[in-house]
């Protein structure tokens, strides 16, 4: 089990491993957040998130359960319709946990986010530079880049002491967007982690 610096415990919530699934509907896009259990097959369901279209400000909720009753966290954006703004997250009271944003000049070859939680400041990119390119190519293709796309994408954010890897968010081959995500990192909150994760596939043609 890997364990925070002695300086800095672990996060509130703890969750190694977990997947990320999209389904799309007509107003909003949705996710479901499962648990990964032991074996490796999807768990209980962790949190809903939700994903207005057209809003000024990107705002997504997580709910605990599907009847969407009670919101225990989410991210915001600070700027309107900014490629470079910034997200915090915050807890079901309001409380800030953390915050990430998109580094615009490096992502336009390779998509490069910063993620920043107490105690933590990670980078994270695109595995495979070849990859990042060929992606953008296809968004660029006439009515191509409005369908599904067709190349498996991985993300890795390590920490910028250290080098160490603190977060991983891989996509799986699937016609609709699933996504495994795995958090070594003790001093990463699981609310974190998920709207990371979800932000990677909501906010990646961004």
């Amino acid at each position: 089990m890997t364990t925070p610096p002695a300086s800095q415990p672990p996060a509130a919530m703890v969750v190694p491993a977990f997947f990320v699934k999209q389904r799309i509907t007509l107003m909003v896009n949705r996710y479901e957040i499962l648990a990964a259990d032991p074996d490796g097959t999807e768990g209980q369901l962790l949190a809903l998130a939700e994903q207005k279209r057209m809003k000024l400000k990107e705002e997504v909720v997580f709910y605990s359960d599907a009847t969407k009753s009670r919101a225990v966290f989410s991210f915001k954006a600070r700027q309107r319709l900014d490629v470079r703004a910034e997200h915090d997250v915050y807890d079901e009271h309001g409380v800030a946990l953390g915050m990430f944003r998109k580094q615009f000049g490096a992502s336009l070859l390779r998509s490069t986010w910063d993620l920043s939680v107490p105690g933590l400041e990670a980078v994270g990119r695109e595995r495979r530079p070849v990859i990042a390119v060929l992606r953008r190519v296809w968004d660029l293709i006439p009515y191509l880049g409005d369908v599904w796309v067709p190349f498996v994408f991985h993300f890795d954010f390590v920490d910028t002491a250290t080098g160490a890897t603190v977060l991983v968010s891989e996509r799986q081959k699937a016609v609709r967007d699933r996504y495994s995500v795995t958090v070594p990192d003790p001093r990463v909150d699981f609310r974190v982690a998920a709207c990371m994760a979800v932000a990677l596939d909501a906010l990646q043609s961004r």
